[in-house]
């Protein structure tokens, strides 16, 4: 198999084919394009989601901390605490386990997330290290938000600029294949992306404004993000190429590559879909994190406009940031 995420028509078959025990106390469970769910307990809701680092050789335990906990902040709730694995193969180090954790400590120090507990192991079935986290937060009874949420008409939001996570990784990891087409001063601005990937405070902002639904924008791009909404809103979209906040360095990064940004690994991003998009824009804007319309919720099919022209947003395959 191709490395990556697995293929959807095989994810939805496996999820499809093994339904587990149906509980009357979890509102929102597993699904295509559902990063969380949501068990209530009350007057309040336990939100949890989990996801491995599995592309990315440097800046591995800040990467796991914040794409766990921005999968709890896409349901507009207060990530509380991490549970973490760490796999090492045995070629690795005890200092570097020690450098991963030092990362975890220090990035759940600056969200008031607290390290739960988790597993660490020297292990030859990973020959790379391996850090998987588990995110749990709290919110009001019914107030988390779902990807499956999006209602016809809704306004699409995308925060800050898209790739952010990618272009980081390609220039910690990868430097050598991009080093003739970055400035020294643009390598240090794609370094410090690693730095804004946290989609926390416009979580929170969104889910006190009222949206309809929320997804982080990680492996696949904002296309796989886009498709992974519709899909579980039953329903289609239509967004605008030119609208896209894409930084003049990932355009760079992507064209010496040969890769689509569209498609292309962007944590740090927000999609959100609203009644009122450049309400909730505006009103991001305001509180300092950056906001953009691209398009509107539709009834059927996903649509990118081109050059006046349409296109049809096909399920995504492996992210951009394996085919290099």
């Amino acid at each position: 198999m191709k490395v990556g995420k697995l293929n959807w028509d095989d994810l939805k078959q496996i999820i499809d084919n093994n339904k587990s025990v149906v509980r009357s106390d979890v509102r929102i469970r597993s699904g295509i394009g559902e990063d969380c769910s949501v068990i209530n307990f009350g007057e309040y809701e336990c939100v949890v989601s989990t996801d491995p680092i599995t592309g990315a050789d440097k800046n591995i335990g800040k990467l796991a901390v914040h794409i766990n906990c921005n999968d709890i902040a896409s349901c507009g709730v207060e990530p509380i605490g991490i549970l973490v694995t760490i796999l090492v193969p045995p070629t690795a180090t005890i200092d570097d386990i020690k450098d991963i954790m030092k990362e975890i400590d220090e990035e759940t120090k600056k969200m008031n997330v607290e390290i739960l507990g988790g597993h660490t192991e020297v292990t030859e079935a990973v020959n790379r290290i391996v850090v998987s986290c588990t995110a749990i937060g709290k919110g009001k009874a019914k107030a988390a938000v779902s990807t499956s949420g999006a209602k016809l008409g809704d306004e699409i939001v995308v925060t800050k600029l898209l790739c952010m996570e990618g272009s980081s990784i390609i220039v910690n990891d990868h430097l050598d294949r991009v080093q003739g087409v970055l400035t020294n001063k643009e390598i240090e601005v794609a370094k410090d992306y690693v730095n804004s990937i946290s989609v926390v405070n416009e979580g929170l902002i969104a889910g006190e404004f009222g949206v309809n639904s929320m997804h982080d924008i990680t492996e696949g791009g904002v296309l796989g993000a886009l498709w992974e909404v519709a899909q579980a809103s039953n329903l289609g979209f239509k967004v605008y190429n030119n609208k896209m906040p894409i930084s003049d360095i990932t355009y760079k990064i992507c064209e010496k590559l040969k890769i689509d940004p569209l498609k292309f690994i962007s944590s740090g991003s927000m999609l959100i879909t609203a009644s009122s998009g450049k309400g909730l824009a505006d009103k991001l804007n305001a509180s300092g994190v950056q906001a953009t319309v691209i398009g509107k919720i539709t009834a059927s099919r996903g649509i990118l406009i081109v050059n006046e022209i349409e296109k049809d947003v096909l399920p995504p395959t492996r992210d951009e940031l394996f085919s290099i």
